[in-house]
């Protein structure tokens, strides 16, 4: 008993110095056990979705894949999964790693012999780990593209164009990123703990001119856009805009076949800057009728105003975001806590993330729930104002030409897909 009430008496009387470096160790092996925690969850939900492998094909979609295929759709799931588990096993182990042996003071230390200035040490700080990070996992991102993908028939890329992208990538990262950074650093340093609000509204105006002009801005640095040619296929995609009262004088199609067979379409935009567009890859794996049920399935978005409430939804996430980190960005123990010596905004912006990392998660399953009710609603708008049954073909396809997942575990899609599984979306199309 003595000794204990040694221990307390010492606890209770410890030095500020002292009670901080508690702290800090206590903040330390919390930010360790969420990555830690995060990462076992996320292996086994990846484990429970591989043993469905092994499922038979349900007989409500055995017109998708003949046995041949089914096993090479199967194959192709086996393969990623392992190189997944490789992949995802490393990145833990480097970021544990980067954590314990003082990867974050090194950086620091870095960034601060070049400049006293805090905006710019903070860009080199992030500029040195994500460009770090990203040439550290270029060679996994590059065998699974010209390895993996290309076995399974995926893969049109080229070496050049995968470097290139890569390189375009960090510019833009640099320049937007650097950009957002410099502003809700300027912020902090002449509003204090206010500064929230001023980033908010700017980072609300950035997202609003993306979702407006990310056609325009972003995609020509990576992909050649042309407006549908005339024909048919423009013909029966205009009758049917008319029919639902959608004004749409922007149809683009994208050459998303110079990187992969894989097809996609999508919405972007609102008011006169909405525009519908279709991957090359989808116009030729679809026929015409295929392609206006898709179309519809995007309008039904748009008519169901999800487009808005996803904008809405993001911006008002990220305001409570950056409130809550206001509330604790002055405190020192959080920069500490991931191992640098000098507390700044830019380390405890590490430490926050990880730390706020768990409710960001729920939030992320929130969000994901809504989006596969979106889809629902969107799968019922182009059944209600087109048809069923070519959205139904047109869905079958896409998934036969991705090897998609028919049999997904329910507690993987409960807390990754932002889509239903292919089997319920025909059960509701066919109610």
């Amino acid at each position: 008993m003595k000794l204990k009430g040694k221990e307390l008496y010492s606890f209770l009387f410890l030095k500020p110095n002292q009670t901080n470096q508690m702290t800090n160790q206590v903040l330390f092996y919390i930010i360790i056990g969420i990555l830690t925690l995060q990462f076992f969850i996320d292996t086994f939900l990846d484990y429970l979705n591989a043993k469905q492998y092994k499922n038979m094909l349900p007989i409500e979609l055995s017109d998708v894949f003949d046995a041949e295929e089914y096993q090479k759709s199967q194959d192709y799931k086996k393969t990623n999964y392992r190189f997944g588990l490789l992949t995802s096993t490393f990145s833990f182990v480097l970021t544990i790693s980067f954590l314990i042996f003082g990867g974050f003071e090194w950086v620091d230390t870095i960034a601060r012999s070049v400049t006293n200035n805090p905006i710019p040490i903070a860009l080199i700080f992030f500029g040195i780990i994500m460009i770090g990070s990203d040439l550290i996992t270029t060679p996994f991102s590059y065998y699974s593209t010209f390895v993996i993908e290309e076995k399974f028939g995926f893969n049109k890329s080229t070496k050049k164009l995968f470097f290139l992208d890569k390189i375009k990538g960090w510019f833009m990262m640099a320049i937007l990123g650097g950009a957002i950074l410099t502003l809700i650093i300027w912020f902090y340093e002449w509003a204090g703990s206010n500064f929230w609000i001023y980033a908010w509204t700017v980072i609300a105006v950035i997202s609003l001119i993306m979702n407006l002009f990310y056609s325009k801005l972003i995609v020509p640095l990576f992909n050649k856009q042309s407006p549908l040619a005339d024909g048919t296929l423009k013909t029966k995609i205009e009758n049917y805009t008319q029919k639902v009262g959608f004004e749409l004088k922007n149809i683009f199609v994208i050459d998303g076949s110079k990187r992969s067979t894989k097809a996609n379409a999508y919405f972007s935009g609102f008011g006169k800057e909405k525009r519908v567009t279709l991957y090359d890859t989808l116009i030729h794996d679809l026929n015409e009728e295929e392609i206006v049920a898709v179309l519809a399935h995007e309008v039904g978005h748009y008519k169901r105003k999800h487009i808005i409430f996803n904008l809405v939804a993001s911006i008002v996430l990220m305001g409570i975001t950056l409130f809550v980190l206001s509330l604790f960005i002055k405190t020192p123990e959080i920069s500490l806590a991931i191992g640098v010596s000098q507390p700044s905004f830019h380390a405890a912006l590490i430490g926050f993330g990880i730390l706020y990392s768990p409710i960001s998660d729920i939030t992320s399953l929130i969000m994901n729930y809504m989006s596969r009710k979106f889809e629902y609603e969107a799968d019922d708008y182009a059944k209600n104002t087109y048809e069923a049954t070519p959205l139904i073909a047109s869905l079958k396809k896409l998934s036969k030409n991705s090897l998609s997942n028919l049999t997904p575990h329910p507690a993987y899609v409960f807390m990754h897909y932002s889509h239903p599984p292919l089997i319920d979306r025909i059960k509701n199309l066919k109610a």
